[in-house]
């Protein structure tokens, strides 16, 4: 059966009785405290830390409407991925083709085609570099497919087909330079996250964590019914739970609600919590009124619906965690929800707090890619044009 992570409960056993206290470590007033507490190791980050910023590379995309047949000018960029030496590989599931650049925005090549031969796709959802190659996920084929850096067709690994569904999760999932992990379905029909090696091999089996119900924070959706259409609203500024694997069958997870990410081993041992202390930030009128624009004109263009429940739960305040991401070089990396512009905190393997950074944007059901110091992520602009923005991570003030 699926796993279920306690991040509710976490809270109520890290915050009682008295733990072991381990080291402290700081650099202005940001402080790292490490506890163990009944075999839990307790990571708590306090203060402000270090600033860095995203300095702008190139930007990869149309630079007018008139770059038609331009390797520029993508049809829909639904995955990127940067190889060792930080060249870029797009995926452009509208064309069905990998286009490959510099850097310097230079375009090097292009491989790959509409069809279900070898070196053909039929959908592309993600693109991975593991080891010496590129994995590349399409589940319209049942298959991944193995290319060299040139684009050399060398094989391919059966997975499930048919999977519909957003890219931004159906995906691979780069822990390192030599793994990467999909989601699929074990025989049992339960979810499981799959490791995949550069040789080939198969690597960890972790499952799939689901989140508690009844968790703080917690919003539920809407579901409407009007004139044979089926509506289906998020609430607003409702938590939600995450996960992401890494390598050696541990497994990040996080109820959003709270600052707090749980890391434990695919048999279900808590091995540390990492926490973070921000002050909580309330939802204003003028954002939750924005959040239910959508459900609102829906419930006014059909005002006889039948929706369940009729309207959202306001919740007490805004959601801490958005999203997390576990790069190849072990880095966690948080997408922190704040009224003044969200931000991506990154910490070191062990959970210390390394520093914090203006979130990129990027295009929905898109994720960004992490290689060393340099972030890519698709954008979409007012024209509905994508762009493959590239950046380089980089401390302020050193």
């Amino acid at each position: 059966m699926r796993m279920r992570i306690p991040i509710a409960a976490l809270a109520t056993v890290l915050g009682a009785g008295c733990g072991q206290q381990g080291t402290t470590s700081g650099a202005g007033d940001l402080s790292t405290t490490f506890d163990t507490i009944a075999g839990v190791v307790r990571v708590t980050n306090a203060g402000t830390p270090p600033e860095w910023r995203l300095v702008p590379v190139v930007s990869i995309g149309p630079k007018t409407l008139t770059d038609e047949g331009a390797p520029e000018e993508f049809g829909g960029v639904t995955t990127v991925a940067l190889d060792p030496e930080a060249n870029v590989f797009v995926g452009d599931a509208q064309n069905r083709e990998i286009r490959v650049f510099g850097l310097d925005g230079v375009h090097r090549r292009t491989f790959g085609r509409d069809g279900e031969g070898p070196g053909e796709f039929r959908s592309i959802y993600s693109i991975a570099w593991v080891g010496d190659r590129l994995l590349t996920y399409d589940p319209h084929l049942g298959r991944i497919g193995e290319f060299s850096a040139v684009g050399e067709w060398l094989g391919q690994r059966a997975t499930a087909g048919g999977w519909t569904g957003s890219p931004a999760h159906l995906r691979f999932y780069p822990v390192g330079p030599n793994e990467a992990f999909r989601y699929a379905l074990a025989a049992d029909m339960e979810g499981v996250w799959v490791g995949h090696h550069g040789s080939g091999d198969t690597g960890d089996t972790i499952p799939w964590l689901q989140g508690a119900e009844d968790a703080p924070g917690a919003v539920e959706p809407i579901f409407c019914e009007a004139e044979g259409v089926i509506g289906f609203y998020g609430a607003p500024f409702a938590a939600k739970f995450v996960q992401h694997p890494a390598s050696g069958g541990i497994m990040y997870s996080a109820w959003g609600y709270d600052y707090r990410i749980a890391v434990t081993r695919s048999v279900g041992d808590t091995l540390r919590v990492i926490e973070r202390a921000l002050p909580g930030e309330p939802v204003t009128d003028e954002e939750w009124a924005a959040g239910n624009e959508e459900y609102d004109e829906f419930r006014e263009r059909y005002p006889n619906a039948s929706c369940r429940p009729r309207t959202f739960a306001r919740p007490d305040r805004k959601p801490f965690i958005d999203e997390i991401f576990v790069a190849p070089d072990g880095r966690l990396w948080v997408e922190v929800i704040r009224t003044a512009g969200d931000r991506w905190e990154f910490f070191d393997p062990a959970g210390r707090l390394l520093g914090s950074v203006p979130a990129a944007p990027y295009k929905d059901r898109s994720v960004p890619a992490f290689s060393g110091d340099f972030v890519a992520t698709i954008r979409r602009d007012e024209l509905d044009l994508d762009h493959v923005d590239i950046w380089r991570l980089e401390r302020v003030n050193e």
